[in-house]
């Protein structure tokens, strides 16, 4: 089979992960990968910060947390990095844009033996006083919207197995 796809068929989330960093040539690998993601028109609405500073981690973690409605959760699950993707919405598929840099993002980390996940509720968190504030911090251009949030670190367990598919996935006419 394929490689690529391979990796696609193969690549789980991660729920839980060791505390040491990722390698850094391995995290410009994958962030590299992310910066390739397709967007529209080829306009690269997406931004990438990349957060490993623990005390920027715990800040967004409680952000996350409260949108969520949990507070003392950590919807983060102790990943060391957190890659927050962000996107111009000037430009018209800036949600998309964001779901592919993502995509890529979690696809690279699999193939490099980094273990990852996507956790929503960006978007709720960046358009807070408290996300602007931090776009201003970061120099970012406070329209900037969240996508999502791809934590990238080492397992700490196996991954789970692939469900199996939906019989009606596929539809063919």
């Amino acid at each position: 089979m394929n490689q690529v796809i391979e990796a696609m068929l193969s690549r789980r989330s991660c729920r839980s992960y060791k505390p040491e960093q990722v390698r850094e040539d391995t995290l410009q690998e994958i962030l590299l990968a992310g910066t390739y993601a397709a967007s529209g028109m080829g306009r690269q609405s997406g931004k990438i910060v990349v957060v490993q500073d623990k005390d920027t981690i715990e800040q967004l973690r409680a952000m996350n947390a409260a949108v969520m409605g949990n507070p003392n959760s950590d919807p983060f699950y102790g990943a060391p990095t957190v890659c927050v993707v962000l996107a111009d919405p000037d430009v018209s598929t800036w949600q998309e844009d964001g779901s592919l840099i993502l995509g890529n993002l979690m696809l690279a980390a699999s193939t490099l033996g980094v273990a990852s996940c996507w956790i929503h509720r960006a978007q709720q968190e960046f358009d807070s006083p408290e996300g602007k504030a931090l776009l201003e911090k970061w120099g970012i251009p406070t329209r900037y919207r969240g996508v999502g949030h791809c934590i990238l670190g080492y397992a700490a367990a196996d991954l789970p197995a692939a469900k199996p598919r939906k019989a009606d996935y596929i539809l063919r006419v």
